[in-house]
């Protein structure tokens, strides 16, 4: 795995955060943010980074509960059983759901990676999960001249009446997006999707929007009991073929 640690200065700090490069071969290459889920950092998200970065990607996995300091990661099989592993999380999910805070914090990951000579290119993709689907669209908005591709996959609370809801800024996007969902995933329901695509449709974006059937919320995460690898699988496939099209065409 070809892993490198490094901290993002940040207006709250120091964003610990993952960078990984292909296993082989010279760059430079196109730069993908990915948004990690609910479950914090562990190392299933550096195995999928790396995956990706496979591909032919420089890719960033930014740490967005730097906030609340140094933990340990979250045991993903046990998680949502263990009330005081579940209790903790909260807490740390709490601290990083306003969507102005990532979206401040994405103006420094953009900066860092203009600072390195190995990323080709002005333009970027993101992919998110979780709640770090909810993210990926919220900064292809706020950052439209950066963000080419914007995937998210089982993400929640995309059209909700909050007034930081993603689908009230979908008019400020440029970027091509992909958003998948599951057809057992509570944090996604059919009324939501609806309103994601009728405010796409509103806004002109270039987008696919599905429900793929068989899946729970967090069917990606090969540490979580929700996984479906079939589906995972598929999602890695969605991946390399949008990437492949917008940075790399």
């Amino acid at each position: 795995m070809s892993r490198a640690d490094v901290e993002i200065k940040t207006k709250d700090g120091a964003c610990r955060t993952a960078v990984f490069r292909p296993a082989s071969g010279a760059g430079p290459w196109p730069a993908v943010i990915f948004y990690m889920d609910g479950v914090a950092i562990r190392p299933t998200l550096y195995d999928m980074c790396q995956r990706l970065a496979d591909f032919g990607y420089l890719v960033l996995l930014p740490d967005m509960f730097y906030r609340v300091g140094a933990y340990e990661p979250f045991d993903g099989k046990t998680l949502f059983t263990d009330p005081v592993q579940r209790d903790k999380l909260m807490t740390m999910v709490r601290s990083a759901t306003n969507k102005q805070l990532a979206t401040e914090d994405t103006g420094s990951f953009l900066a860092y990676l203009d600072s390195l000579p190995d990323v080709k290119g002005k333009n970027v993709g993101a992919t998110g999960y979780c709640m770090g689907g909810g993210f990926v669209l919220t900064v292809a908005a706020a950052y439209p001249d950066r963000f080419a591709a914007a995937a998210s996959f089982h993400g929640g609370s995309l059209a909700t009446d909050e007034p930081d809801s993603p689908h009230r800024v979908f008019d400020k996007i440029k970027a091509r997006v992909l958003i998948i969902g599951a057809d057992q995933d509570q944090h996604y329901p059919p009324e939501q999707e609806a309103r994601v695509k009728a405010a796409l449709d509103a806004a002109h974006v270039e987008y696919r929007a599905e429900i793929w059937p068989g899946a729970l919320h967090g069917w990606t995460m090969p540490d979580l009991p929700v996984y479906n690898r079939d589906a995972a699988e598929r999602h890695f496939d969605e991946l390399r073929k949008l990437f492949g099209a917008v940075l790399k065409g």
